[in-house]
């Protein structure tokens, strides 16, 4: 059997990632996505085990003391964390594990898998990346505020990542970042 590998889809909030992440789970059939655990309330139509692993503060702590997370971090005020049981499991099954993650956690995944596969999805412009966070209306203004305040940072982390794409629109970026993967799993059997 085929021993898969890590994609770590990162960028900042907005940029589209979980758009690119569904159509490519989507179109890869060995594709899997590693459901995290967080502290945040669930948003309208996440699944526990699906979406995310919904903890309690103290629950997140408990796995932190445990040494349970490839990476986890703290972003607007919630708790955030990879698993490194479900990751390695999935590899172990020949799957391409796909990872959307912020750039704090894609550093840190980084430092404990240099292997995985590190791709950053751009935005066109800042103000379409207002946009969009603005057009999904599922934050308050303060947290729309709170992430485009940290979007200069994001952007500067994209030359530690192995290719950056541009989201110009989401098929198309999608399409690019697809061909990406598939390159990579036939150098990786060679």
């Amino acid at each position: 059997m085929k021993k898969g590998f890590l994609v770590v889809l990162s960028g900042p909030s907005g940029v589209g990632k979980g758009t690119v992440k569904k159509i490519l789970t989507e179109r890869i059939e060995e594709m899997c996505v590693a459901v995290t655990a967080t502290t945040r309330l669930p948003r309208p139509g996440e699944v526990e085990g699906k979406s995310y692993y919904f903890k309690t503060v103290e629950e997140f702590e408990r796995l932190v003391a445990e040494d349970a997370f490839i990476e986890h971090v703290t972003t607007y005020g919630n708790h955030y964390g990879s698993l490194k049981s479900e990751v390695r499991r999935l590899i172990d099954l020949g799957k391409i594990v796909i990872m959307e993650i912020d750039v704090k956690g894609a550093v840190k995944i980084k430092e404990q898998m240099p292997e995985a596969l590190f791709i950053f999805v751009m935005p066109p412009s800042k103000e379409e990346l207002e946009r969009r966070i603005r057009g999904r209306a599922t934050e308050t203004d303060d947290v729309i505020k709170t992430r485009l305040s940290i979007v200069d940072g994001e952007l500067a982390m994209a030359d530690r990542y192995d290719y950056v794409v541009v989201n110009d629109e989401v098929n198309n970026c999608a399409t690019k970042v697809e061909a990406i993967i598939r390159d990579e799993a036939k150098r990786r059997l060679n």
